[in-house]
């Protein structure tokens, strides 16, 4: 029973999301509504005590990096960059490879070191640019974004530096760079068929007359000014927050050590306020990167952006704020599931399975999906049973590395389900509907989870790591 509860809560989230209703209104419903029904007492509890609790600690921690990545995005539209941008991109890959080129713009932005969430709004601008001036339908935007920023160099290239691939360092003992083959293989897997799918897409679109789309919603303002600006001035600040993010990343450890406090006030004998350097390291790096990057543009396209400074940024406010509220509510959802017996039911189940490496994907991936985070779900799940794969693992001889390499892809499997924090912001900032685009999504998380298998499949077959 505790179970079914747990799943039902689940269900009913994606469906609301699918059906267009706020996640900020629904995720503490479905989520205190099994609360409800596994143990009344605990409602009052559980929603300040865990769901307001993650949701405000989500916020304290990633806003200023929704709200840096919705401004810098929005500098990018109006200022021409985004523009500029797809012009030269057209003339490098041609208007039939609009899809690779923004994937490809993607990938490298999240190689880079770029949060996932900065690169939808960075991105979403040029590829909206792209789409309408080659008359690809808008549909196909959500699905494009997220093959080249949430699948490969999100956790299966080796040395991406994102979340994903950090986590399981911690528990296997290696690094970012774990089985480099295993990784690079399924990277390139990914990549092929999610290219050829969203190919089949466009074709099949252009077979019915599909266009861009009329009416639509988060439409990019258009370029107001006379002249756009030189390509290599309109990449320098995606260039810059990449890099700018890699050396703060490096830099910031030093400068601060590994723990930093001060006195808040100078009178009184207010407590000392201390943080630990390691844990907030990579926030500031990217929130670092993404000033240098808005300062370029001001910089260097003042005269085109502050007629619409005002009025722009306000926008951007607007939509970081609810992209934020979406995500941090989808973390306060999953807080609270992970706390019910019936997500133990679900964990104690899954540790059933045979075979390692079969166990350890599945169980990752399901606790990714059922949560809606990757981070969280591979957590909970190694914080859990880390031992027992680790155990079982040096039983049938397999290498930490290719343990590290299952769990981070995995982790990015079944996560993206349409109550996803990433969905749901995804589709904010372009304006688009679960109805209208989830289902290229879904088809991306599909070859994302295939992937995994394949390279379990490959590891056993000829040994490669």
């Amino acid at each position: 029973m505790s179970f079914l509860i747990v799943l039902a809560a689940l269900c009913f989230l994606m469906f609301v999301a699918y059906r267009g209703y706020s996640v900020i209104l629904f995720a503490p419903v479905a989520a205190l509504g099994a609360v409800l029904l596994t143990d009344p007492s605990l409602v009052a509890p559980m929603f300040t005590g865990l769901f307001m609790d993650k949701m405000v600690g989500f916020l304290k921690l990633y806003f200023p990096v929704f709200l840096l990545g919705a401004v810098f995005g929005k500098l990018i539209e109006i200022s021409g960059f985004s523009k500029s941008i797809v012009a030269a991109t057209l003339r490098v890959f041609g208007p039939e490879r609009a899809m690779l080129s923004i994937v490809t713009v993607c990938a490298l932005l999240t190689y880079g070191g770029v949060s996932l969430f900065v690169v939808v709004f960075a991105v979403y601008p040029f590829a909206a640019e792209l789409f309408r001036q080659n008359d690809i339908p808008k549909r196909l935007i959500p699905g494009t974004i997220a093959l080249g920023a949430f699948t490969f160099t999100m956790d299966a290239l080796p040395g991406t530096p994102q979340i994903q691939n950090i986590i399981p360092t911690a528990f296997f003992g290696t690094n970012t760079w774990a089985a480099p083959w295993l990784g690079t293989i399924g990277g390139i897997f990914i990549l092929t068929l999610g290219l050829a799918y969203l190919q089949w897409r466009r074709r099949a679109a252009l077979a019915k007359g599909e266009g861009y789309g009329d009416n639509l919603l988060n439409e990019p303002e258009p370029f107001r000014g006379t002249r756009l600006p030189h390509p290599a001035v309109a990449l320098l600040p995606l260039v810059l927050v990449g890099v700018a993010n890699k050396v703060f990343t490096v830099l910031i450890p030093q400068w601060y050590g590994a723990t930093h406090e001060f006195v808040p006030a100078v009178m009184g004998n207010a407590a000392p306020v201390v943080q630990e350097v390691p844990k907030i390291a990579a926030i500031w790096a990217v929130e670092g990167a993404l000033l240098v990057g808005i300062a370029t543009v001001l910089v260097f396209a003042w005269r085109s952006v502050a007629a619409l400074f005002a009025e722009g940024t306000k926008a951007a406010v607007g939509g970081s704020l609810l992209a934020s509220m979406n995500t941090a509510s989808e973390y306060g959802f999953g807080a609270v599931i992970a706390a019910l017996p019936g997500f133990l039911v679900v964990a104690n189940a899954l540790g059933s399975i045979p075979d390692p490496l079969i166990n350890e994907a599945i169980t990752v991936t399901a606790l990714a999906g059922i949560t809606g985070s990757a981070s969280g779900g591979m957590s909970i799940a190694l914080a859990a049973m880390s031992e027992t794969f680790i155990a079982n693992a040096n039983a049938a001889g397999i290498p930490m590395e290719v343990l590290h390499r299952v769990a981070s892809m995995a982790s990015g499997g079944m996560d993206t389900l349409p109550h996803n924090g990433a969905v749901i912001t995804l589709l904010a900032v372009t304006g688009l509907t679960h109805r209208q685009a989830y289902g290229d999504i879904f088809a991306i998380t599909v070859i994302k989870t295939l992937a995994v298998f394949l390279i379990i499949g490959v590891f056993y077959a000829f040994g490669i790591v």
